[in-house]
């Protein structure tokens, strides 16, 4: 019986890693490149040496905007058993899940210009484990982090099954980077290889709700050749303790003199800013007060006077996002003269403001609202904060 010819998964690394890996299975290295650029450039899973198993598109949801159509699409990939003292009744141990689907959104870009491109938003678990109350896919609990492959996979699928080749990609997807960083940081490697995906650096972006140990072993990460320009971005949502603990339990462990302290320590590039999410809820955090915490939260990063940069360099931009509603959401949405107003009076205290457009509400598919319904009835798991 002939024994199977051994393969390599091009998905789980970069080029010099598949190269290296090669050589021992008798492949020089013009034969492995070539079958590792064709996984990449031609979508080819089959050639050579490499073999990728990519999961494919489940469902497939689309919703058009004044930018073009927004698309979220699920990929299902391996279930996990029953933790501990799950057949027992234990309330706190998880159930089985044989089932799980990661889920992405294709989300369309107009330039100054008039050029259309698209920004894949991508998740790096099932589930997430922070805890946020405003959050949909926070009501699942963590199910799993996801592999490096799985995470590349999400880019595969978007460029190479529904034919849209992502300019950007964002790590905002469901989950907390930072609570899978190994994965996270080699599927970057990955995606950023120039014999596989090679999207630019600068293009990517990590964003995190605020762990702090995980945003400084990335800030010693990004010193290293090829990696000076990712991006960096942060869930505020607060600018108070006592108002983001309500919202955010991890703010309790990291509250927000250490999470300032960490974003100025971030290594900063030219024209390279520190991207502060802020998403506004009605009656949460979008009073007067709160406007004026989060310029006093800015000033440390540069603030302007009169729409102007005067004196040091500005080194965080905010981006406010308009709430969109979880599922049984105990919050609407804010109408739109309470956004304009709340964005008015930030610019107005020189902080360096912009609007995030809203896209994929009604299809569940906007910032904060990916996640399975079936699996967020089961009671949440605790938070869990440990590196």
């Amino acid at each position: 019986m002939t024994a199977p010819t051994p393969s390599l998964n091009p998905l789980s690394h970069t080029s010099e890693e598949f190269v290296a890996l090669a050589r021992p299975l008798g492949v020089r290295t013009p034969a492995a490149l070539a079958a590792y650029r064709a996984c990449f450039r031609d979508g080819t899973l089959a050639a050579g040496v490499a073999r990728a198993s990519v999961p494919e598109i489940g469902t497939e949801v689309r919703e058009e905007s004044p930018e073009g159509t927004v698309i979220k699409f699920t990929q299902r990939v391996p279930g996990v058993g029953p933790s501990p003292g799950a057949e027992s009744g234990n309330h706190a141990a998880r159930p089985a899940f044989p089932d799980l689907r990661t889920e992405s959104v294709l989300i369309p870009m107009i330039s100054s210009r008039g050029e259309r491109s698209y920004t894949l938003c991508v998740s790096s678990q099932i589930g997430c484990a922070m805890g946020c109350t405003f959050c949909e896919t926070a009501q699942m609990g963590l199910i799993r982090s996801l592999s490096p492959a799985e995470i590349v996979g999400q880019w595969y699928a978007a460029t190479h099954v529904l034919g849209i080749r992502p300019k950007n990609i964002v790590f905002m997807g469901m989950g907390e980077p930072l609570d899978n960083l190994p994965n996270v940081l080699q599927a970057i490697a990955v995606l950023k290889d120039h014999n596989g995906p090679h999207v630019p650096v600068s293009q990517i972006t990590v964003s995190t709700s605020g762990r702090v140990d995980g945003i400084r072993a990335l800030a010693e990460h990004v010193k290293q050749p090829g990696w000076h320009r990712l991006g960096l971005a942060l869930s505020l949502n607060a600018p108070n303790d006592t108002d983001r603990s309500a919202i955010m339990p991890l703010n309790r462990k990291w509250p927000l003199a250490s999470l300032q302290e960490a974003l100025l320590a971030w290594p900063q590039r030219s024209g390279n800013k520190v991207c502060i999410e802020y998403v506004l809820i009605p009656g949460v955090n979008d009073s007067p007060a709160h406007a004026t915490q989060i310029a006093d939260f800015f000033r440390p990063f540069g603030l302007l006077a009169a729409g102007r940069i005067a004196g040091q360099p500005i080194m965080a931009v905010l981006n406010l996002i308009p709430y969109n509603p979880r599922r049984n959401s105990p919050w609407p949405a804010p109408t739109e003269d309470a956004v304009d107003a709340f964005l008015q009076r930030l610019i107005e205290l020189g902080v360096f403001a912009k609007r995030r457009r809203t896209k994929g509400r009604s299809m569940m598919g906007a910032c904060g609202q990916l996640g399975s319904e079936a699996i967020r009835k089961r009671r949440p798991v605790d938070l869990t904060i440990s590196a």
